[in-house]
């Protein structure tokens, strides 16, 4: 008797709870908020979770149309609208068992900051040209979210943050590298931005890709393996992709810029192979060919030399992947002791450059530093071309820095040079017969050749001879 009372008890209490269950409310991701910038002309994904076989109504005020979702047996529900050229603010309503209103929604440019701390560096880590903006720098055209340092064994479906607009109280915390290649977008093309910042001091590459990319290839799991335990960042593959990119695959974005390599100094054979794999990822993962540019590392005083320049060249090769284009900074450096260098305005308006020049259409200026072609031999010196020379190479300086030649016995000795056009006539009065030249290529040199339009020829050697470390 007792029993079946208890039985009766059991199941009036799952009735009473079916209603709520049902009607649950609408609940949105952190991404879809208040103040967020959707991609222009676009298809764009509004996400979120409710009761299972709840309809949820959506309503966009750019064209007063209206969209419908049956959410599933786990409680989510997605719809696609569509989305016009730039412009706002405008409203989305949601309707369900309640309603929710999102408002000053902007229409326009979407982009993704990542990387580690030379990204995440902002106006609290003493970037002066971040202070020197915060007078000027109200844009209600600019949109920052700002992804809090967060690690999941399992890829997530949500994250904290909130979308904010730019002023000087959103700029203090966010990305200065993001900020500038945003604002140079903004101002620009005369259209919106949103800019994601998930970014982590420190972290290598590994964290950032998901973990099957790194476990499922030998080489890169034991590169991995190689990673040391930290205090103050992940080390395990996938950590930060579960947690910091996982839940930002539903919205749409136009691209990527990424300032990393640090982290990775000591294990940059396998850089190559785990970066290009990693934006490989990425790219499936939102379903699309991300534009990806990204940062070659600065100089500095790394424990072994030249585990940097073998980092950058590791760097370089990546650029061979469809869609990607690498920033050359050498020259931004101010102190090769300090791994942060304080100008991050260069940087994002160079990273901004390759969005402008190859998403954008936008000319009349150049956007890729001169890189090695080939080289070949004339009357005992090197000639050495480039490519991504709209008119000349020059040298800034009596004579060249950091640029040595070596013959048959492979021993290097500072170079002479003549520049011609796009190609550098190298030689020295004691290689007889030169074979291989190298410039920019250690941890710490700071070259002095550019692109007559003013950018940086980035570090190279044009042989393959094995480097002692």
């Amino acid at each position: 008797m007792l029993t079946t009372m208890i039985k009766k008890h059991f199941l009036y209490g799952l009735l009473l709870l079916i209603p709520s269950v049902l009607h649950a409310a609408i609940r949105l991701p952190s991404l879809v908020g208040n103040n967020m910038v959707l991609q222009q002309n676009d298809s764009v994904t509004i996400w979120g979770w409710a009761g299972p076989s709840e309809k949820v109504t959506v309503y966009t005020g750019w064209d007063n149309k209206t969209a419908t979702a049956t959410t599933s047996g786990d409680a989510k529900w997605s719809l696609k609208v569509h989305t016009p050229a730039a412009g706002g603010p405008y409203e989305i309503r949601l309707k369900g068992s309640n309603e929710i209103v999102l408002k000053n929604i902007l229409i326009g440019e979407v982009w993704l900051c990542s990387g580690q701390s030379n990204m995440e560096f902002s106006y609290y880590n003493g970037i002066r040209q971040i202070a020197a903006e915060l007078p000027v720098c109200s844009n209600n055209n600019i949109r920052f979210f700002n992804i809090p340092k967060t690690t999941a064994v399992y890829p997530q479906d949500d994250c904290q943050g909130a979308w904010e607009v730019c002023d000087s109280n959103s700029l203090k915390p966010f990305s200065a590298v993001g900020y500038f290649f945003g604002l140079k977008l903004q101002q620009t093309l005369g259209v919106p931005v949103g800019l994601i910042n998930a970014s982590w001091g420190g972290t290598p590459a590994e964290v950032w890709a998901p973990e099957r990319l790194v476990t499922s290839q030998p080489q890169l799991a034991e590169a991995a393996a190689k990673l040391s335990p930290a205090a103050w960042w992940p080390h395990q593959p996938g950590y930060a992709y579960n947690a910091m990119i996982a839940p930002l695959l539903p919205f749409n974005i136009k691209g990527v810029i990424w300032y990393q390599g640090e982290a990775n100094v000591k294990t940059a054979t396998t850089y190559a192979p785990l970066f290009t794999g990693m934006i490989q990822a990425w790219r499936d993962a939102w379903h699309k060919l991300l534009p990806f540019y990204y940062v070659q590392i600065a100089p500095f005083t790394y424990d072994k030399d030249p585990e940097a320049a073998l980092l950058r060249e590791a760097q370089a090769r990546s650029s061979a992947l469809p869609g990607t284009g690498m920033v050359v900074v050498s020259d931004v450096t101010d102190n090769v002791k300090d791994i942060h260098p304080q100008d991050k305005k260069t940087v994002g308006n160079r990273l901004a450059n390759w969005a402008l020049a190859e998403n954008y259409g936008k000319t009349g200026f150049a956007w890729k530093s001169p890189a090695f072609k080939d080289i070949s031999i004339r009357n005992n010196k090197a000639v050495v071309r480039f490519s991504n020379v709209p008119s000349s190479l020059k040298i800034n300086g009596k004579a060249p820095v950091a640029l040595y030649v070596a013959g048959a016995d492979k021993v290097f000795h500072e170079a002479s040079v003549k520049v011609e056009k796009d190609a550098l006539i190298v030689w020295s009065p004691k290689v007889e017969k030169p074979e291989a030249v190298r410039y920019g290529f250690s941890n710490t040199a700071i070259g002095n050749i550019f692109s007559a339009e003013g950018l940086p020829v980035g570090p190279f050697r044009t042989d393959n001879w094995p480097v002692a470390q």
